[in-house]
């Protein structure tokens, strides 16, 4: 029965995580196009984005390596920029945490926007899933858009400029943001973190190296968890 209801949860899961491909084959073809324009062979740019599986970061660094960026910016705004998924990671682990080791490194890997995304609200819908339930609605979610991402990648390093701009894949970046991040907008403390690194990102847009982005992503983070410390003082004192 554990084996059938697992098997139900990853099928489950694959069809809430089938409506990123729309933004994954897109998104990952654009990383194909860009990596070639910046001087990077099939190998490199495969390896790239197999290894790395982080497209937001993958597009940082490349733009950073066609800016002459020194390295070490170029590493830590990588870092940086999926430091996000340490906070994902976090809020994972109780729902996965008790997962054989091999299952938690190979969801490691798998930990993205959209998985992610999916697999917390199904959680919180379901609190009563078991791990194997839990792991198995996780890669379900993923398993549509991990192989069309690095397929699309192929697809981008292949054809490289020859696709024309009137077809603008560059909207599949901040679309597939948007998509994620709505849904998620349930508390205020959410929402403070989100206009705070809004408005900071906008007031230093002007610093060298993209630093302007690492500053407001630490700027909306503190913000967001102080607004939820004044939201829990707050109900404890009521």
């Amino acid at each position: 029965m554990a084996d059938t209801t697992s098997k139900s949860y990853f099928w489950k899961g694959f069809r809430d995580g089938t409506p990123f491909i729309f933004v994954a084959i897109p998104f990952g073809t654009l990383f194909g196009v860009f990596a070639t324009e910046a001087g990077l062979n099939i190998v490199q740019t495969m390896a790239f984005t197999s290894t790395v599986f982080a497209g937001a970061a993958q597009f940082a660094a490349l733009q950073l390596l066609q800016d002459q960026t020194p390295t070490a910016i170029i590493l830590v705004s990588a870092l940086a920029v999926n430091l996000r998924m340490a906070m994902y990671s976090a809020s994972l682990t109780p729902y996965l945490g008790a997962a054989p080791m091999w299952q938690r490194a190979c969801a490691a890997y798998l930990t993205v926007d959209q998985s992610y995304a999916c697999s917390i609200v199904q959680f919180e819908k379901e609190p009563r899933m078991t791990v194997p339930q839990r792991m198995a609605y996780f890669v379900g979610s993923v398993t549509p858009i991990t192989p069309l991402w690095i397929f699309a990648t192929y697809l981008g390093a292949i054809l490289g400029t020859r696709i024309p701009d009137s077809w603008a894949l560059d909207f599949a970046l901040p679309i597939t943001f948007l998509a994620m991040i709505g849904p998620m907008m349930r508390t205020l403390p959410h929402v403070v973190a989100a206009l705070v690194a809004i408005v900071v990102s906008l007031m230093t847009a002007g610093i060298p190296y993209n630093l302007g982005l690492l500053i407001a992503g630490c700027a909306g983070m503190m913000a967001g968890a102080q607004a939820e410390l004044f939201a829990e003082r707050r109900k404890a004192a009521s």
